[in-house]
């Protein structure tokens, strides 16, 4: 059997391996991370409504829905996409943060289905989703576009992959490093480097290489008078890619 290439980066794992125990902490380290959750979970619910033709009133909007959250940490995307009724896979390079993960998934009685692995080894393996997620990963990752390759791979006819990353521009740099992580220190700092950004335009061929389509954009802007992020016509820091398969 040929050896299943890897897109891990074993210094970015062991980081956030390291800040396990605080994944569920809304004060802690990942505080900034609980701030975005709100305007991810709600792109994500609305994007699938958009394709599979749900009712975002509803509570069990994503029922029936089977989702691949790549780099899923602790749980704090899946958890709220299980409540909303999708059948969740959570993956993560990291035993600590699964183990994480399945323990508050238990203390909350939801039933999801976190495994300890790799995009590229549940694309040989064959699965395939309704929506693949990588959410804050890719800019983590060894190697884009074989990660967004594998990603693609997963999304069924019809489905849907929808990624949020960093834009690598000058902006990015002085807000998301210089000001996130030296002066605010709302992030650890080395939480980012700067060179693995990835532009929209970069994302967008990584996709389409993976026979997907893009079909929409999306940039997040911090509000700091609401204090709290939301969407925005500006990707040049955080932004999110809609594409799907035909």
């Amino acid at each position: 059997m040929p050896e299943i290439r890897s897109t891990v980066d074993t210094d970015e794992v062991a980081r956030f391996s390291a800040l396990a125990a605080d994944w569920w902490n809304p004060r802690g380290k990942m505080a900034p991370l609980h701030k975005f959750n709100p305007v991810r979970i709600g792109y994500v619910r609305d994007q699938a409504a958009l394709r599979f033709g749900r009712d975002t009133k509803k509570l069990d909007s994503m029922k029936g829905l089977r989702i691949l959250d790549i780099g899923c940490g602790g749980g704090l995307l899946s958890e709220p996409l299980a409540r909303l009724g999708a059948e969740m896979v959570g993956v993560d390079p990291s035993n600590t943060n699964i183990e994480a993960a399945r323990a508050h998934a238990a203390q909350s009685g939801l039933a999801i289905d976190y495994r300890c692995a790799t995009a590229e080894a549940l694309a040989e393996a064959g699965e395939k989703f309704d929506i693949v997620l990588a959410m804050e990963v890719v800019e983590h990752v060894s190697d884009v576009s074989l990660f967004v390759e594998s990603c693609a791979s997963m999304v069924r006819p019809g489905g849907l992959m929808i990624a949020a990353t960093l834009n690598r521009t000058l902006k990015s740099f002085a807000l998301a490093i210089v000001g996130a992580e030296y002066i605010l220190r709302w992030l650890p700092v080395g939480t980012h480097s700067w060179e693995k950004f990835v532009t929209p335009n970069e994302l967008e061929i990584a996709m389409e290489q993976g026979g997907l389509r893009v079909t929409a954009d999306q940039g997040v802007i911090y509000n700091i008078i609401a204090d709290r992020w939301q969407l925005s016509s500006d990707t040049d820091v955080n932004y999110m890619l809609v594409a799907e398969r035909a």
